[in-house]
């Protein structure tokens, strides 16, 4: 909007009837709405019936002549403009919201806009839910019914300390159909929309002055297509409503009587409200002369069938009974009888339903001294009013090429846009590779996939973030995210593999056999790649036959087999140098046999072909003080399982040969891992796989729902700050994610 010299903000309200667009500029001084300009124009054609557009390049073209002819009065270029938007097929929802405060504060007015705000959210989601046609609904305007102060009733809420503010709000959507027509014709004006309400809220800001709305009180503004119908009680607006009869009805009646063009119907409607003659020319281009009378007389029946309806609409908007007063606006309630013949529906005395114009137009003062004050002006003058109450409710953006709404806190970023046009979440984050989940030992393990690229977001052609904030009417474009590759995982990947040889010493020699991990039941080398659902245990030992059938060693059974100076039989479990004597059946060679030094020469082989791989080694370990890890020492063991003092199979964490490991060692080991830990609402959560970690990387480790706000806001905070979704994270990072309960 622009501004005048002295700071006032100046507005450009329009009000596009059915049958006339009426333009307003002024600025508002206190109280005072100080008009500038004022331009009316009839369509030149039926581009609008029944209060929607209908040709929209033909509206469009009225729209640009109003606003030159403005711009001309003013000096001025006017690039954006208020509308408002008839009631046709309204719909409404009523409900209450609540907003606690942490501790009692004292109550801003942020504080109450962000309380309309998340009303209206929450009407949206009540209106979704219900929604039985297959219209999409945008809000059109809200009123608040009543405000409550720690529940107790208050009238203003602004500066007092309060717990608890919450409010009854009445809240209206229209089709976006109607939306998209009044956007669309309003921009071949070269004009944007810089607020959007509704026909009834914009006339009674100005019908009904908030001192007496504690009275019951209808008020109708009928214009050509449409009467729209709101109504007060107890100091608010508690409904609204619509009835798709007005003052076009009447008019196509004349033209069917009179055999004149729509123009010239309209112009004996008005004239005979007026004159008590009206000379006319039908289209055989004849003149006539009628009375007043005759026309009252032709529209009598249309009048009644117009009042009564509204009668009805507005008893059952009022919980089925009638109203204290009626007051009337717009240029159909003029027609004779209309007052007279709606007094007498709603079983009121004539004197309490009355047209409203100059009367309610007592702190509007023009400028242009030729205007008349007229119940005409009384809706578009209340659209210049609104903006200043209810202005920046809503911000209007482009996603994907549709048109979405979304309710402005000053803090709209790309992603609230995305969420409020069902973009899948999915689709703007990286998404990783299928993941693998298993058991090793019994544990759950899961194996990640590899993360995808971002979503390319666009601006007006302009490449973004997914956090840039919203930019009104702005064109925005987002390319989905990839998916990455799935989970790739083999044994030797797992950190329970720390070793993939284990070594005994058979006949005086150094046998190193490959480590055995069963994987379902079945032994398994570690190349196996890891498939889901797979179990995965690890084993130390070998028996006896085991190890014999590795070494291709036929065993001579008229010999004693000795472990660990014991004897022992081919069941017998040999862990981690262990000491095995036995006799084979093929020829001694330089104290192995030949089998043997195969066995040994097979195994080194093995063992040079296999990758470097880390895993524990079923050892048992203790931290010390200087920061080194001890193992239990295995020569101790040895002689206890030897002498049947303690089990093989639970040994296999004791009996290992003693080793230390530094303080840097470890260090260095957790580098090579590339993982950072973070508490994420009070839990400790591992991110591995990446050199660095974003704020989003959370959710792929995380269980949380990004889908069902159901009007809630999410609350993201590290370190007690809020976050960006692009934030980088580090290692102990204190993190809260959770859904802001209204």
């Amino acid at each position: 909007m622009e501004k005048m010299q002295t700071g006032e903000e100046l507005v450009f309200g329009l009000d596009i009837g059915t049958r006339n667009v009426v333009g307003t500029v002024g600025y508002r001084i206190g109280k005072e709405f100080v008009v500038l300009a004022q331009y009316s124009t009839e369509h030149e054609t039926r581009a609008m019936l029944d209060g929607q557009i209908h040709d929209i390049g033909r509206v469009g073209n009225t729209i640009r002549l109003v606003k030159e002819a403005l711009e001309e009065q003013i000096g001025k270029k006017l690039t954006s403009v208020c509308i408002a938007a008839a009631g046709r097929v309204l719909k409404t929802v009523t409900t209450n919201i609540e907003y606690e405060f942490e501790t009692e504060s004292v109550v801003l007015a942020e504080d109450v806009h962000t309380l309309d705000l998340l009303g209206i959210e929450k009407a949206q989601a009540i209106l979704q839910e219900k929604n039985d046609t297959n219209y999409k609904f945008y809000c059109v305007g809200y009123s608040v019914v009543k405000y409550y102060l720690n529940g107790e009733i208050f009238s203003n809420l602004i500066g007092h300390k309060a717990e608890k503010i919450s409010e009854d709000i009445i809240v209206t959507f229209l089709p976006e159909d109607v939306v998209d027509g009044l956007y669309a014709a309003v921009g071949i004006a070269g004009l944007t929309v810089a607020n959007l309400t509704l026909e009834p809220i914009a006339a009674i800001d100005i019908a009904i002055p908030e001192n007496y709305r504690m009275l019951n009180i209808a008020l109708v503004d009928v214009g050509a297509g449409t009467s729209d119908i709101s109504v007060t009680k107890d100091g608010s607006i508690i409904a609204y409503g619509m009835i798709p009869l007005a003052g076009d009805e009447i008019t196509e009646l004349i033209v069917q009587k009179y055999l004149v063009d729509f123009q010239m119907a309209e112009h004996i409607k008005l004239a005979s409200t007026v004159e008590e003659e009206i000379e006319y020319t039908d289209i055989m281009m004849l003149k006539h002369t009628i009375k007043a009378e005759e026309v009252w007389e032709l529209t009598e029946n249309i009048v009644d069938r117009i009042t009564t309806d509204v009668a009805d609409k507005i008893k059952e908007l009022n919980g089925d009974q009638t109203v204290s007063a009626t007051f009337i606006v717009g240029g159909g309630g003029k027609i004779h009888g209309f007052e007279t013949m709606l007094a007498e529906k709603l079983e009121l005395p004539y004197e309490r339903v009355a047209l409203r114009g100059e009367e309610v137009l007592q702190e509007v003062t023009f400028e242009q001294p030729e205007i008349k004050k007229d119940p005409l002006l009384v809706t578009p003058i209340g659209i210049c009013l609104n903006y200043f109450d209810q202005k920046n409710s809503f911000i209007m953006v482009h996603f994907n090429g549709e048109r979405i709404k979304l309710y402005d806190n000053n803090k709209l970023t790309i992603v609230d846009a995305a969420m409020q046009a069902g973009f899948p979440n999915e689709y703007l984050f990286p998404k990783r590779g299928k993941e693998i989940n298993f058991t090793v030992n019994g544990s759950p393990r899961i194996a990640r996939g590899e993360a995808g690229e971002s979503a390319i977001v666009k601006v007006n052609d302009k490449i973004t973030n997914i956090n840039a904030p919203l930019i009104a009417n702005s064109y925005i474009t987002v390319e989905p995210s990839t998916a990455g590759e799935a989970a790739k995982v083999t044994i030797a990947d797992i950190t329970d593999y720390t070793q993939e040889t284990v070594n005994f010493i058979v006949n005086g020699k150094n046998i190193h056999c490959p480590k055995f991990v069963e994987v379902n039941g079945s032994i398994e080398m570690s190349s196996y790649e890891i498939k889901e659902g797979d179990a995965v245990e690890t084993r130390n030992f070998y028996t006896i036959g085991q190890l014999a059938e590795f070494m291709d060693v036929e065993i001579d059974a008229d010999h004693e087999i000795l472990v660990n100076n014991r004897p022992a039989d081919f069941n017998t479990l040999v862990y981690e140098n262990f000491t095995v004597e036995w006799v084979a059946d093929a020829r001694e060679t330089d104290g192995l046999t030949e089998t043997e030094d195969t066995a040994v020469e097979e195994s080194s082989l093995q063992e040079e072909d296999m990758p470097n791989e880390q895993a524990v080694t079923g050892t048992e370990n203790s931290l010390q003080a200087d920061g080194s890890i001890r193992q239990t020492d295995a020569s101790q063991e040895n002689d206890k399982i030897a002498e049947g003092q303690t089990d093989p199979k639970t040994a296999q964490d004791a009996i290992e040969k003693p080793q230390e490991q530094t303080a840097e060692d470890t260090k260095a080991d957790t580098a090579e891992n590339a993982g950072i830990w973070v508490i994420v609402n009070g839990e400790r959560v591992i991110l591995t796989g990446k050199a660095e970690y974003i704020f989003v990387d959370i959710f792929n480790v995380i269980d949380f729902d990004l889908t069902v706000s159901k009007g809630r806001s999410i609350v993201t905070r590290v370190n007690g700050t809020d976050a960006a979704y692009m934030q980088k994270l580090n290692n102990g990072d204190v993190i809260e994610i959770y859904w802001e309960e209204n």
